[in-house]
């Protein structure tokens, strides 16, 4: 599996000291999603890693809607902000990936400055586990050959989109400039147990089912489970097929962020919002169901040669704390990317992404429906250097008057650079 066994080169396309079953920050990291286990690393003591993810967008997008006045105090609520063209505010992260001992590694990730946040923070991290050579026994070293566990305050493993995400800094390996319209991201204290084997994977976690985690007992206080299944092969030289398909559940939290975990902001600034522009997240869509939460997501990818096409289909239902039936959304997206050159080093690609569901009730409770359009193209210049851009349309429907996404449109294009090691 060509994209897999890319993580066990990382040599090839970043910094030393290069680490087993690790996924490389820069180009190298295209295209693999779980890194297949490898033990090509002889390890000679302690190994540290550093790396950074630098991203820097310019936007140019226009936005309208046909919303109704919405008067608080003599302003009205429903007018959009003034938006052009300008730079955005520099985005980074702070990567440490260190060997500890054979078969054990970690990571952190620090955002060292987002959209949302002015502070450096901690993204979050954990252990990687693919030896137990320590515990003397045969036996169990000849099942860690196939299994690996990730365990601490880390980004969950739900779905293929993920792999493919901008994550503040790291934008290396997002083909475009936005994430998904629903997007499904979160740190969760927990753990996840991996099986995989001749391109078979199979994947199951437990975790605390929130992204702030509290001691205080609570009724509705319930972890929260995942797994994944799929199939990974490279078929032959020029042929890649993969398919998974993944579940997340959890039957009672005060505050579930499976939608709303990404508090470093969406790549469109200030989009579809009122003249405070007070929001982060402008250009997503949050469902809302913070309290119980049941989602699926199924991804294809399969590439030939430097055409490759990756699939989501995602449906989730649930209701906050203070709902009392569930309400359900669906979102589907495809993606088709060309790479050429030598080393796949441009790119051509298209987005087609769209969701519908059912609002809140305390936000009117309309079926509503958001398609958005991507158009974008690429230069890695280096392998940790890419130049990107897009053109960007997204159309809001289904809203009520007074909403200000009523009639909501916003269309334009944005460039980033992107620096990562």
């Amino acid at each position: 599996m060509l994209g897999l066994l890319t993580a066990g080169a990382s040599t090839l396309y970043a910094q030393q000291p290069a680490l087993d079953t690790f996924r490389p920050y820069d180009q190298g990291g295209v295209n693999v999603f779980e890194p297949a286990q490898t033990d090509t690393v002889p390890f000679d003591g302690v190994k540290l890693r550093w790396g950074v993810g630098f991203a820097q967008q310019m936007q140019s997008i226009k936005h309208t809607n046909k919303a109704a006045q919405k008067l608080v105090e003599g302003t009205n609520q429903n007018q959009l902000a003034d938006i052009g063209t300008g730079f955005n505010l520099a985005t980074a992260n702070l990567n440490l990936d260190a060997q500890l001992a054979d078969g054990i590694r970690l990571n952190l990730t620090t955002y060292l400055s987002s959209r949302h946040h002015p502070e450096a923070w901690v993204k979050g991290g954990y252990v990687q586990v693919d030896k137990l050579t320590f515990l003397n026994s045969a036996v169990i070293d000849k099942i860690m050959e196939n299994v690996m566990i990730r365990a601490g305050h880390m980004e969950i493993n739900y779905g293929d989109a993920h792999f493919r995400r901008s994550d503040n800094g790291n934008a290396m390996y997002n083909p475009f400039v936005g994430n998904l319209i629903m997007d499904a991201f979160t740190t969760e204290v927990g753990g996840e147990v991996y099986f995989q084997k001749n391109g078979f994977l199979a994947m199951v976690g437990l975790t605390g089912g929130e992204i702030n985690p509290s001691v205080v007992a609570r009724e509705d206080k319930k972890p929260a489970f995942l797994a994944k299944v799929g199939y990974d092969t490279q078929v032959n030289e020029d042929l890649r097929l993969r398919l998974t398909g993944s579940l997340y559940t959890v039957d009672g939290t005060a505050r579930n962020t499976l939608y709303g975990g990404d508090r470093t902001g969406s790549r469109y600034y200030s989009v579809m919002e009122n003249t405070a522009n007070t929001g982060f997240t402008s250009g997503r869509v949050n469902p809302g169901l913070t309290n119980k939460v049941t989602s699926v997501m199924i991804n294809p990818f399969v590439k030939y040669n430097g055409l490759e096409f990756f699939g989501t289909y995602e449906t989730t239902s649930g209701k906050a704390l203070a709902e009392t039936e569930d309400r359900t959304w669906t979102q589907t997206a495809g993606e088709v990317i060309y790479r050429f050159l030598p080393r796949e080093q441009m790119y051509l690609g298209a987005r087609y992404n769209t969701l519908n569901g059912t609002l809140a009730p305390a936000a009117g409770g309309q079926e509503v429906t958001i398609d958005r359009v991507q158009v974008g193209a690429g230069w890695f210049m280096t392998r940790n250097i890419l130049i990107k851009g897009e053109y960007v349309n997204q159309q809001y429907k289904g809203y009520a008057e007074n909403n200000i996404l009523h009639g909501g449109e916003f269309k334009g294009l944005v460039f980033e650079g992107v620096i990562a090691f």
